[in-house]
C-alpha cells in the first residue's frame, strides 16, 4: 500500500488548509488511519485518527479546529484544518495501522505504513 500526502503549504494564522492522503492497494476498504505531525527535534505526534467504523479521535490541541474524514470511493484520507495557529507548523504524515484497531491509537509505533509527508507552515 502506498500513501501519498498533498495539500500542504504556507498560510497566515487563522487560515485553513485541507490535507489529502491518496492510498493505493488497501487490503481492507476502511483501515485504521491517522494523521501525525512532526517538527525538528520533536517526536512525531498524533493529530487525529479514524477507525473502520469512522469513529474519530483528536489531539486536544486541535479539537474543534481539525476534522479527519475519508472518501472511500476515492481511497482518500483528508484532514480539514481551520483556524490554524503557528504551533500547527510541521511536517504532516498520514499513516496506516491494523485495520480492526479500536480506540485512539495515538502511538506512532502502532502504525506500519507511512506517507512521505507534506509541510504545513503557519506564519504571519
Amino acid at each position: 500500500v502506498q500513501l501519498v500526502e498533498s495539500g500542504g503549504g504556507s498560510v497566515q494564522p487563522g487560515g485553513s488548509l485541507t490535507l489529502s492522503c491518496a492510498a493505493t492497494g488497501f487490503t481492507y476498504s476502511k483501515p485504521f488511519m491517522g494523521w501525525f505531525r512532526q517538527t525538528p527535534g520533536k517526536e512525531r505526534e498524533a493529530v487525529a485518527t479514524i477507525n473502520h467504523d469512522d469513529a474519530k479521535n483528536y489531539a486536544d490541541s486541535v479539537k474543534g479546529r481539525f476534522t479527519i474524514s475519508r472518501d472511500n470511493a476515492e481511497n482518500t484520507l483528508n484532514l480539514q484544518m481551520n483556524n490554524l495557529k503557528p504551533e500547527d507548523t510541521g511536517m504532516y504524515y498520514c499513516a496506516e495501522a491494523f485495520a480492526m484497531y479500536e480506540g485512539r491509537r495515538f502511538e506512532a509505533s502502532e502504525y506500519f505504513n507511512w506517507g512521505q509527508g507534506t509541510q504545513v507552515t503557519v506564519s504571519s
